[in-house]
């Protein structure tokens, strides 16, 4: 059986689920720790659960005995157990209300062909489990979820290596840390890495931070799954937190959209440009994050996903895009088609950039890819292959710093062509905004898409409706249902 069949098997459950009442987000987090308890038993790495609270324990249980015990085995490996253990089940508790539910799921969850699902990866059993989320409207979980292509295709020109520190401060449920890992140990021979590099690899390699705390659980899984020790800390990269994370060698992330809740300003103080827009608050984390080069030693790299308007902003957006090509060189922005996010009506780019040695005049020019116009849109009908990006790839050039003899190589297209160069001084004068576009749009729908405050108004009812089923689900566990 392949990984997209038992991925199928394990998405269909979530009918049992909703029967209980239970959201579509809270089923791929119960679905977590049953998957953990099940999946420590296959690899045989239950010597990290204490004994007794473990699947075959919860599995020989009678029917109606299983729910009660499941509700304190949760509890009890919140504070038992190993460091990872204890943070995936971190205040985990079960939304489950009926015996009939959780044993239907355990019996499901056993008949699965754990043989094929080793065979074919856990990791990708479990990141399809992830997609699946995804791609479901209704989970909301879509308009945070970055594209797997784009980010393998942003982490193929960034070419992360062994002696990298990888980081994503926004890591959500971990895929640009394990893309990263996957394309280092398949560019590379493991088997021949020496014990430091070995050692390296383990414990200061890759480093996350995730806010919400089912995503960091997930997340946490994810990378087990995938073979990567921790990595992602539980808490707010806006915060003093945030200034913890060690300085990158490389940064792959996609920073959420949006104002900060309340509108308050970020609570860490070394941010030059305050501002309750977490984007630009990302951005100046991101910037400020990367090791800059020093004796001889090149800057760190990022590659970064924003939307249109920390391209055009005024006033504080000036002042941070100009920080950031003060500080960094600024050589690439790659315009994305349109579509390929949960929220239809935002429009994203991606930056890409490297840390400078000095603080000030590192961007001469920038390159913009136009990957937007004349193009498709892509949803579940047009599906984004990663042949969409070759072009791209190739034009960005084999160089993932980006220096000045990579820049020399590269082509300006022309006005008929998809690359194109503009200096600083271009840029200069057009009030450093970096919203830029020169090809006629024939497929442009931009008329007929929602103007960024209904879109903003639309990402907000996605999440109040999140929120409302949660309390549905609180409410009617309390036997109050109808005051919602």
């Amino acid at each position: 059986m392949a990984t997209h069949d038992i991925v199928g098997k394990l998405w269909n459950l979530c009918n049992v689920l909703k029967d209980d009442g239970i959201t579509y987000h809270q089923y791929v987090t119960e679905l977590t720790y049953l998957l953990f308890l099940k999946m420590a038993k296959e690899t045989g790495t239950e010597d990290q659960l204490p004994e007794n609270h473990r699947w075959d324990n919860l599995e020989n249980l009678a029917a109606p005995d299983r729910l009660e015990f499941y509700k304190i085995l949760l509890i009890h490996l919140g504070s038992h157990g190993s460091k990872l253990v204890q943070e995936i089940f971190a205040n985990a508790s079960s939304f489950i209300k009926k015996p009939a539910t959780l044993s239907t799921l355990v019996s499901e969850i056993d008949k699965l062909d754990w043989y094929s699902a080793r065979k074919e990866g856990l990791g990708d059993l479990y990141e399809g489990l992830l997609e699946k989320n995804a791609n479901e409207k209704k989970s909301g979980a879509g308009q945070y979820f970055t594209p797997r292509v784009l980010i393998d295709s942003m982490v193929a020109v960034m070419k992360p290596e062994l002696k990298d520190i990888i980081q994503d401060p926004a890591a959500g449920t971990g895929g640009f840390l394990i893309a990263a890992n996957h394309y280092l140990r398949s560019h590379t021979k493991p088997d021949s890495w020496t014990e430091a590099q070995q050692k390296k690899y383990h414990t200061s390699t890759f480093y996350g931070m995730e806010h919400v705390q089912d995503t960091h659980r997930l997340a946490l899984m994810n990378l087990m799954l995938h073979g990567i020790d921790g990595g992602i800390r539980y808490g707010d990269t806006l915060s003093p937190e945030g200034q913890a994370l060690p300085k990158a060698t490389l940064i792959l992330t996609n920073p959420p959209f949006g104002t900060k809740k309340g509108g308050g300003l970020p609570s860490r103080d070394d941010f030059t440009y305050p501002t309750s827009n977490k984007q630009f608050a990302f951005l100046q984390h991101i910037y400020r994050g990367l090791n800059p080069g020093a004796k001889g030693l090149p800057g760190g790299r990022a590659a970064v996903v924003l939307p249109d308007n920390v391209l055009f902003e005024s006033n504080v957006g000036s002042d941070i895009r100009r920080d950031l090509m003060d500080k960094c060189n600024l050589h690439t922005i790659l315009r994305l088609p349109t579509g390929i996010f949960y929220a239809q009506g935002v429009k994203t780019n991606v930056l890409f950039f490297t840390r400078g040695e000095k603080d000030k005049g590192n961007t001469k020019e920038v390159w913009v890819y136009d990957l937007r116009a004349n193009m498709p849109q892509y949803g579940k009908r047009t599906q984004l292959v990663r042949e969409h990006f070759a072009e791209f790839e190739a034009a960005f050039g084999d160089d993932p710093l980006v220096g000045a003899k990579a820049l020399a190589k590269r082509k300006d297209t022309g006005e008929q062509g998809r690359f194109r160069k503009y200096t600083r001084e271009q840029i200069a004068a057009r009030g450093d905004s970096l919203d830029i576009a020169w090809l006629k749009d024939d497929s442009d729908t931009s008329a007929d898409e929602l103007p960024e405050p209904a879109v903003l108004a639309q990402e907000a009812m996605g999440e109040l409706e999140a929120a409302l089923d949660e309390l549905r689900g609180i409410l009617e566990e309390l036997g109050e249902e109808e005051s919602v």
